[in-house]
């Protein structure tokens, strides 16, 4: 529908002002976003993958699981996800990337089709941004529904949007939410729809609690504008706060349940790297003002340069009282420095500096323009000495912003076109003053065409750069296909488990092709896990919230790993040495899920995640050979010399000694590069202390036992003391029958209850191969459930020998407390409609006559 028809729409009353702005709004950002996306050749309108950084890894693998819970297919429930990090807490991840009402869309789409699902929903969280802009800025003043709707789209195409936002999927809801959680303060100034507002914020803090704790505080900024804009009294003010104050407890008491739990899931997660807040300089925040400009580390302020014109403009409109020129200047520009600050940069980000991109909440400032040029339009197009000073700051802006490195000689044209695009309509339509000439058609159309003109090209560039500096992940393909086939042909869960391999194709590879394995990605990774399988010669990137698969026998017989994927390295990722074989599955014998230890070793974990193997196997299986290292010319090297590029070592060595026929293990976690023994090739990725790389094997010990490991680093990293481990496979064998033999009988899982039958007289431990994240209780027999216990880092439950059973169950930590406080808030809520229809009714209830007020009338008719 274009713009002259919804013209003929409004004028015959088929559609009110509001809808049509709304709608123009949505198709706007729609068609450019995807316009844009068509010219940098993404997908899904080429062949560029758009799965850049955590939108392969995590996002686009968690809509895979939802569709996986919502079909039936997954592994787990909404309490327990058994397919990552060997069994995690899913509530909070499900709060925190999958609770928006937009992701139930993924059950519509294939499977097959995980990417373009996303993608849809990305558009049509974009569009709905757009929508609820226009319409709040139809309800704040009236005006032209095309201006609201053109100003709505620039909200929703912000340089934020197309910078961060449309990678960070779940983010769109605050951009989304923003706008109405401004008409919901809209509606306490205005004494409306009280039960619509409190579920408006409760939807908002489910659907993105980080964004939409962001968006109420604007909100709650723009409400004390309109209150001091407002001729309430004092009184009144306050008042009207204190409603929008109630709205929003209750609104957020309805989403505790969810939030809390996200709450509670940060606290025992991995602590991330702390940052520090460095604000950027003043160049450099001018420049992303201007279209076709892209920085990951920098407030993404475009909005287009119509509103950005209408918002310079603003203080020099004389038709707007000077109250509110002053109101909305001053609002825009406390916001702009409190980006810069950094007290209030702690405060919009919830008193924790962000470990990516320090400027999350620019979408609020980028409201505010958008607003603020609304108020400059809808109280009449600025005369040209409005437009001109408009135009001088714009000039100055540039002026500045030409000192960045930021502005790119692209960035130019588009800037003069769009200038000329927004600065001639609105002097076009000007000049109409309010008549339908052709000038008017021209102004429209230079508007329109400039605002999609250079949102397109502003979009297009930041995917286009995006790629460029970003790892990239590619889209479902041939590789997933076939990974998840054998998965699913080799698949015994709760029997075993099945790993998706050491060669990953993102990060959450079971959320994405099936199985159940070590690896996981989440801003919730439990602590206890990553420490576990670090402690174990684990690796992990992300500063340890990304754990990857370990390939080694000792640990698949610990965590019941009884089937493994491998594949060669994926093509995609073209940074690495391409080496391996065809896809194939091996299967090893493996103790069940639930063991027993008799005489558990609870000696803490020690540096060698050889012997801490062996603490947790219960057996002795390993000879840590003494390692030397060499350098190019055979000289020895101390352990904490450095290796690789930039330290004249280019092809070291390690010589170790390793009995023959036993199998060789090279631990080097801050060693980058390949390892080679006798044909057989590792690679190593370390990056400390971002990435850390994994344990790793390098075939079997020759007969004579001198082992010579080939070295060729890509970047500088050490080698440790006790590197080179020598599993005995024989003893292996054998501590894996005896965990067998005393091990449980039987195995049941659910969503978030294993129950495990015992054989008769077991004492001890028994052991959970699960980490033991917060929330599990267990009980012995018909025991009392009780916290659980831990065995270097495993869940555990002591025996005496007279249960023959155990039974864990989890529940996630602060479920409870947040069921109180919405059950709380639901009572609270259902009482006070209840008070207000009981006010209503009898106000609306006559006064019924006295008897003495009239005569009676005779009575009439027949008995």
């Amino acid at each position: 529908m274009d713009r002259s028809t919804l013209s003929t729409a409004v004028s015959s009353g088929h559609f009110s002002p509001k809808k049509a702005a709304a709608l123009l709004a949505a198709v706007i950002s729609a068609a450019v976003f995807c316009a844009a996306d068509a010219v940098a050749r993404s997908y899904p309108f080429g062949p560029r993958t758009r799965s850049v950084n955590d939108l392969g890894n995590q996002y686009v693998p968690f809509h895979a699981h939802l569709w996986d819970l919502l079909h039936g297919r997954a592994d787990g429930g909404l309490f327990v996800n058994w397919q990552s990090g060997f069994g995690s807490s899913f509530l909070p991840d499900l709060g925190t990337y999958l609770s928006s009402p937009f992701a139930l869309l993924v059950g519509l789409f294939p499977r097959d089709e995980i990417d373009l699902a996303v993608y849809v929903i990305t558009v049509l969280k974009i569009a709905s941004a757009g929508a609820s802009m226009a319409w709040l800025l139809m309800g704040l003043r009236p005006g032209r529904w095309w201006g609201a709707g053109l100003l709505g789209a620039s909200y929703a195409l912000c340089g934020w949007t197309v910078a961060l936002g449309d990678y960070n999927p779940m983010w769109l809801d605050g951009l989304a939410a923003l706008p109405l959680l401004c008409l919901v303060g809209e509606w306490t100034l205005q004494r409306r729809r009280p039960l619509l507002g409190v579920l408006i914020v409760a939807l908002a803090w489910i659907a993105n609690f980080y964004t939409a704790y962001m968006a109420t505080l604007g909100a709650g900024l723009v409400l004390l504008l309109r209150l001091w804009l407002s001729d309430l009294s004092r009184r009144q003010r306050l008042v009207a706060a204190g409603r929008a104050a109630a709205t929003v407890a209750l609104g957020m008491g309805l989403a505790a349940p969810l939030v809390t739990v996200v709450y509670f899931g940060t606290k025992h997660a991995y602590p991330g790297r702390v940052a520090q807040f460095a604000p950027v300089g003043t160049q450099d925040l001018l420049a992303r003002l201007l279209p076709a400009t892209y920085s990951f580390g920098t407030p993404a302020l475009y909005v287009g340069m119509a509103a950005l014109l209408l918002a310079l403009a603003l203080p020099f409109h004389r038709a707007v009282p000077g109250r509110v020129r002053t109101g909305w200047t001053l609002l825009v520009a406390a916001v702009a420095l409190s980006l810069q600050w950094g007290p209030t940069h702690l405060v919009w980000h919830a008193f924790v500096t962000p470990q990516g991109s320090p400027y999350r909440q620019t979408f609020v400032l980028c409201a505010l323009l958008v607003m603020a040029a609304w108020q400059a339009l809808s109280y009449g197009l600025p005369d040209r000495r409005a437009l001109g000073a408009a135009g001088a700051l714009l000039a100055l802006i540039a002026a500045l912003a030409s000192l960045s490195h930021l502005v790119k000689p692209v960035a130019w044209p588009i800037l003069v076109l769009a200038v000329i695009g927004a600065a001639g309509g609105l002097l076009l339509l000007r000049r109409a003053d309010g008549r339908r000439t052709a000038g008017a058609w021209i102004a429209l159309v230079l508007l329109f065409g400039g605002q999609f003109g250079e949102a397109a090209a502003t979009s297009a560039v930041a995917t286009r750069v995006r790629l460029g500096h970003m790892d990239d992940y590619a889209s479902w393909g041939d590789r997933q296909e076939t990974q998840a086939e054998a998965i699913a042909r080799a698949d015994g869960w709760p029997r075993y488990r099945t790993d998706p391999g050491r060669e990953q194709t993102v990060a959450n590879d079971p959320l994405s092709v099936g199985g159940q394995g070590a690896q996981y990605y989440s801003s919730l990774t439990g602590d206890v896990l990553t420490r576990t399988l670090t402690a174990l010669g684990d690796g992990w990137t992300s500063r340890g919230r990304n754990l990857q698969s370990l390939d080694n026998p000792v640990t698949d017989a610990i965590f019941s790993v009884g089937a493994r994927v491998h594949s060669p390295v994926d093509p995609h990722q073209e940074y690495l040495p391409q080496f391996g074989g065809p896809l194939s599955v091996s299967r090893q014998d493996v103790p069940p899920l639930v063991t027993v230890r008799s005489t558990p070793d609870r000696a803490a974990f020690g540096p060698s995640p050889y012997r801490n193997q062996e603490l947790l196997l219960g057996a002795r299986v390993y000879t840590v050979s003494r390692t030397a290292v060499h350098d190019d010319s055979g000289n020895l090297l101390h352990e904490k010399d450095w290796v690789g590029y930039g330290t004249a070592l280019t092809h070291p060595t390690i010589t170790a000694d390793c009995p023959a026929g036993s199998q060789v293990y090279l631990w080097a976690p801050y060693y980058s590069g390949t390892a080679r023994l006798a044909g057989h090739t590792a690679l190593f990725r370390a990056q400390y202390p971002r990435n850390r790389a994994a344990m790793a094997p390098l075939g079997t010990a020759p007969a004579s036992g001198r082992l010579r490991i080939a070295l060729t680093p890509d970047r500088p990293g050490r080698i440790p003391r006790g590197a080179v481990g020598c599993l005995d496979t024989a003893r292996l064998h054998k501590a894996v029958e005896h965990l067998k033999a005393t091990g449980a009988t039987q195995v049941t899982v659910s969503d978030a209850t294993v129950r495990a039958e015992l054989p008769a007289g077991s004492r001890g431990l028994a052991v959970l191969a699960a980490p033991r994240i917060a929330g599990w209780r267990c009980a012995a027999g018909d025991g009392d459930a009780v916290p659980a216990g831990q065995f270097h880092g495993l869940i555990a439950v002591p025996l005496d020998g007279s249960s023959t059973s155990v039974t864990c169950q989890f529940h996630p930590p602060g479920l409870r407390l947040g069921t109180a406080l919405g059950t709380a808030s639901l009572l609270t809520l259902i009482l006070l409609g209840a008070v207000t229809a009981v006010r209503r009714r009898r106000s609306a209830t006559p006064t019924p006559p006295t008897t003495h007020s009239r005569p009676r009338e005779p009575m009439t008719g027949v008995l």
